[in-house]
């Protein structure tokens, strides 16, 4: 995706970066998904306070860009799980250090004013 007029190397890295997991809920899915394939119903369970629409259309995003994969399995009912792809687990990886700095700075940034 790019801008009007830009090309595919005017694009910044960060900004495609971004818009993949830009938003409340996409981090937090790709932090569950890296422990491993989730049910739609377990994943929704694990985050308190997202509806199922906005839950779905996150999932899709990231389906859309190559970072989850979706999996129906024909039984009855059908069972839909949801994983990292290479790409997502690439990203993963690329998160870790974020994590690691919340981590290291949970105290400060809990009772942070300023």
């Amino acid at each position: 995706m790019t801008a009007a007029g830009d090309t595919d190397h005017d694009v910044c890295g960060m900004s495609l970066a971004i818009d993949v997991v830009g938003g409340k809920w996409k981090l937090h899915l790709m932090w569950i998904l890296g422990e491993g394939p989730r049910r739609f119903g377990e994943i929704r369970r694990t985050l308190t306070g997202v509806s199922e629409k906005v839950l779905t259309e996150n999932l899709r995003h990231l389906e859309a860009n190559g970072v989850v994969c979706r999996e129906v399995y024909p039984e009855v009912p059908p069972r839909v799980e949801y994983s990292l792809t290479a790409l997502g687990k690439d990203l993963a990886g690329a998160l870790r250090p974020l994590e690691e700095w919340g981590d290291r700075h949970r105290d400060h940034l809990m009772g942070a004013t300023c």
